[in-house]
Formats: C-alpha cells, structure tokens, sequence
C-alpha cells in the first residue's frame, strides 16, 4: 500500500451519519475506508469525464475541418416528420 497520509476534513451531519452508518453495517471497517472508497469512484467519474470532453474535442476539430454539405435543416425535419409519422401507426 502507498504511504497514508492523515488528512482533516468537515463533513455536514448527514454525511457523518451516512459514514457511521456504513461502517456500524459492516459495509466498511473504518470512516477512512468509506471516504478511500468514495474518491475512489469520484476519480474513476471525472476520468470519464475527462476522457469524454477530450472525444468531443477530437469530434468537433474533425467536424470543422469537415468541408462536405450536411443536411439542410428542413431536410432533417422532413426526415423526421417521416419518420415518427411511421412509428405511429
């Protein structure tokens, strides 16, 4: 295991009691191991998320390079008019 380093943090009461709670359940051995276990997965989220703002950075820089004609938007609303008109029946 790294080296631990021991940290102070102020939580509000609801959350204390939700690491109590947790912990008194046998879920966790320790306050540290819930709060461990939350950044953990606060990591592995804002890794996502970071991944996903460097794919829509890829794809934007790809669509404005891009010099072929899209679709006009009455084509589109055409398209989709059609579309749904079909689904409904």
């Amino acid at each position: 295991m790294a080296s631990v380093e021991k940290i102070s943090i102020a939580l509000p009461a609801e959350m204390v009691a939700e690491v109590r709670e947790a912990v008194e359940a046998g879920e966790y051995a320790s306050s540290s191991e819930v709060v461990r276990d939350a950044l953990r997965e606060w990591t592995q989220k804002r890794n996502l998320h970071q991944q996903g703002l460097k794919e829509l950075r890829r794809v934007w820089k790809q669509a404005v390079k891009d010099e072929t004609l899209g679709a006009s938007p009455k084509e589109v609303l055409s398209r989709l008019e059609k579309k749904y008109r079909a689904m409904s029946k």
